[in-house]
């Protein structure tokens, strides 16, 4: 029975690394569980911090691998930004811009990336830093938007559940209830993320610079099992 077990999640390993959103969540799982170890390893004990900085160097170079495959986004994200357009399809005016401006973040993002990758591998000459607190920004803001737009999903929720009668209503109340924990499961991962955003803004900015490595570790930890326990309802139910 164990062996089953075992055997199955093996399975679900496989076919999460199988697809490219899949096996970048992996990756970033074990980047910042990386970072967290490392980090909490190189402050607490001394006699292990030659371990703990080993933990830190491959966060680092998990950080950069991602980086690099990321140079590839730009074309899939300018697709789904094509395909919502104008959001036609939503019925919420707020959710409608909120998505568009989320769009339109994400999309700026990844040129700023490039750009900062290219400039620190003296591929072109910039400087690497603006582009990399621009990127950084369009991140934040990208973040910002899309709490907005799961916080106003959740009170239209809200609402039908609190108006919806058992017998009538084209979506059941447990529908209803597992689309409104998808969007906490978001707002968490953001939130998570968005500290982590702050901390790689210029100092001065909040507590940007001012996170141990254990913390933007355990940040960014938080935000990648949640979004593998995405990826796995995903495959098993088709909905996340």
């Amino acid at each position: 029975m164990a062996a089953a077990a075992a055997g199955g999640l093996i399975g679900r390993l496989v076919s999460t690394l199988e697809s490219y959103r899949g096996r970048d969540r992996v990756i970033r799982t074990l980047c910042y569980g990386c970072q967290l170890t490392g980090g909490a390893l190189a402050r607490r004990d001394p006699a292990k911090a030659p371990v703990g900085r080993g933990l830190l160097a491959l966060a680092a170079q998990l950080s950069h691998c991602r980086t690099v495959l990321r140079l590839f986004d730009d074309l899939a994200m300018l697709t789904y930004s094509c395909q919502y357009g104008l959001g036609a399809k939503e019925n919420d005016f707020t959710v409608r811009w909120l998505s568009i401006l989320n769009n339109l973040a994400d999309q700026l993002y990844y040129p700023c990336e490039h750009i900062a990758w290219a400039a620190d591998a003296e591929i072109i000459y910039a400087n690497p830093q603006k582009w990399w607190t621009l990127s950084t920004a369009f991140w934040g803001a990208s973040l910002l938007l899309g709490i907005a737009r799961s916080l106003r999903i959740l009170a239209q929720l809200e609402r039908k559940l609190q108006t919806q009668s058992s017998s009538s209503g084209r979506t059941s109340p447990k529908e209803l209830k597992a689309q409104a924990k998808a969007e906490v499961l978001a707002i968490l991962s953001n939130m998570a993320d968005l500290a982590n955003a702050i901390h790689w803004l210029p100092p001065g900015v909040l507590w940007a610079g001012k996170l141990p490595q254990w913390l933007v570790g355990l940040m960014g930890t938080v935000s990648s099992l949640i979004g593998l326990y995405q990826t796995y309802i995903n495959n098993n139910t088709g909905a996340v």
